[in-house]
Order: structure tokens, then C-alpha cells, then sequence
């Protein structure tokens, strides 16, 4: 895979809940997480005293986050009253040339922050909440 333009990782959220996803304005960074944990089953039985992981058994998540500027009212709106209703609704996370991720998040933290001679700032963190599915671009 060629060197991507991180601007082109995107967070879109289903703004009424009927599929229509927005792309969250404004974001500067974007960051995706994956993790699995494992389910250790060695015994004294363990070949060689090797520690043996139980396949497909654990707790899969994923975490999101993202910075930059709210530009758009409608997707600063819709965030913020995601946070405050503490909703888990269907989120897409766009990664350019690899696939859509998408499935129910819950936004964990909103952090607002700005400087005298500059602009108003966010910054915005989800956490998976369901099942989530992965369609390659």
C-alpha cells in the first residue's frame, strides 16, 4: 500500500439513524485502535510449559479518536448531544485505500480547547459498543 494522505481517514456518524452517515467536521487527526484479549488456558499439561492462548475467546474492541476544528453545526450538534444522551450510534471510520469499519460507538470524551489568536479546537474519542463490520474498499 502507497503512502496515504491522513486527511483522507475519516469519522462519519448516522446523523438521524436511517444510514445517512456525515463525515464529523473538521478533523485534523484521526487515529483507529484494534484489540483483542486473550484467554490464557496453559496447564501443567502445556507442551514444554508453553503457554497456550483459547482461540476466538476474549473481548474484541476498538477505540477512535480524532482532533480538529467543529466547522459544520450539524455534526457539532449531533456529537454533542451523542455524548450528553450517551447514545451508541452507527459510526463509519473511512481508511483510504484499506476499508470502511462501521458499527455502534459511543462517544467517551469531548474536549474543547482554544487560544487567544486562534480557533476553537475539539477533540473527540469513541469506543465500540457492538459488533462491528469491515467492508474492503
Amino acid at each position: 500500500m502507497a503512502a496515504q494522505n491522513g486527511k483522507d481517514l475519516l469519522i462519519k456518524v448516522d446523523q438521524t439513524g436511517d444510514g445517512s452517515f456525515q463525515t464529523i467536521a473538521g478533523l485534523r487527526a484521526t487515529r483507529i485502535s484494534f484489540n483483542a484479549e486473550s484467554v490464557d488456558v496453559t496447564s501443567l499439561e502445556s507442551a514444554g510449559g508453553w503457554r497456550e492462548l483459547l482461540a476466538g475467546a476474549g473481548v474484541k474492541t476498538a477505540s477512535v479518536s480524532g482532533s480538529g476544528v467543529f466547522r459544520d453545526e450539524g455534526t457539532d450538534e449531533r456529537a454533542r448531544q451523542v455524548f450528553f444522551d450517551g447514545e451508541t450510534p452507527d459510526f463509519q471510520i473511512v481508511v483510504p485505500d484499506f476499508g470502511v469499519i462501521e458499527g455502534p460507538f459511543q462517544i467517551t470524551a469531548i474536549e474543547y480547547s482554544g487560544s487567544h489568536n486562534g480557533e476553537a479546537t475539539y477533540e473527540l474519542s469513541l469506543a465500540s459498543a457492538g459488533i462491528l463490520t469491515f467492508t474492503a474498499l
